[in-house]
């Protein structure tokens, strides 16, 4: 199969927005999507953007996945990073390089902005995409929790940060 990789376009939030529905659906997560098209058309495509999106699609520029990422930094290094925000290949696309693809490209925009490293987060039952990510080298950074503020406790420390 013939499959491109190129940078989202305006045109392309519609289907940026049903990649990330079909994501979360596959997380059990559909519940906790919020974004809408106009989100995701302002944080994409304004005049600054701090995140951009790869598509992934077949000849026929059918959408078959997408990468979106956003440059991090890490004071130990002094040097950006590429945090990869979402991962995702349609599934009955598969198996087909296309995740490889994706990540490869993601590992060209790191090395191109003299970036130290690319990096992202999974779910640690989500046994088939560990297993991916280690055949390309990836290692777990098992040492570290994921933290997380939002809604109510997110405004109730930004509030503390005034005292």
């Amino acid at each position: 199969m013939s499959v491109r990789i190129r940078s989202a376009v305006r045109a392309d939030t519609a289907i940026i927005l049903a990649l990330i529905r079909d994501l979360a659906d596959y997380e059990k997560l559909l519940h906790e999507v919020v974004a809408t098209q106009d989100d995701l058309d302002a944080a994409l495509f304004c005049a600054s953007p701090k995140v951009f999106c790869l598509i992934a699609e077949n000849g026929n520029g059918d959408a078959l996945g997408f990468a979106l990422y956003f440059f991090s930094f890490s004071t130990f290094l002094g040097r950006h990073g590429v945090y990869l925000e979402d991962l995702f290949v349609q599934p009955d696309a598969r198996g087909q390089g296309i995740g490889k693809a994706l990540l490869s490209r993601l590992a060209q925009i790191a090395l191109d902005n003299q970036c130290g490293r690319l990096e992202w987060s999974v779910l640690d039952w989500n046994t088939p995409a560990i297993e991916f990510y280690r055949s390309l080298g990836a290692v777990p950074m098992e040492e570290w929790t994921v933290n997380r503020v939002t809604g109510d406790a997110l405004a109730t420390l930004a509030n503390g940060a005034d005292e």
